[in-house]
C-alpha cells in the first residue's frame, strides 16, 4: 500500500470512479489501520469508502479548476500498476 494518497483534482481526463473509489479505500485503510478486514467489519468498511467516495466525487465536481496537473500520476494510471491488478491500459 503507497504510504500517500494521491492527488486526483486537475488529472486530465478526470478522475475515475476507479480513482476515486481507490483513494477512498486506501483512506480508510490508512485511518482504520486494518488492510484486509475480516469478515465481522468488513461491510463497516465497504460502506465507509462508498460513502467517502461519494463525498470526494461531489467535492472534486465542485471545485475550481488547477491550474495544472498534480506533480504524481494515480497508481490506476500507471502501466506496472494496472498490470499488477490484471487491468487493460489506461486509456487517457
Amino acid at each position: 500500500m503507497c504510504r500517500n494518497i494521491t492527488e486526483l483534482r486537475g488529472l486530465q481526463p478526470p478522475a475515475t470512479d476507479d480513482e476515486i473509489t481507490a483513494a477512498a479505500a486506501q483512506f480508510v485503510r490508512k485511518v482504520t489501520g486494518i488492510g484486509k478486514p475480516n469478515p465481522a467489519v468488513a461491510p463497516k468498511i465497504d460502506d465507509a469508502v462508498h460513502q467517502i467516495a461519494h463525498i470526494m466525487r461531489d467535492l472534486l465536481a465542485e471545485l475550481p479548476e488547477r491550474r495544472g496537473e498534480p506533480a504524481t500520476v494515480p497508481p490506476l494510471r500507471r502501466p506496472a500498476v494496472r498490470q499488477r491488478l490484471g487491468l487493460a491500459p489506461f486509456e487517457g
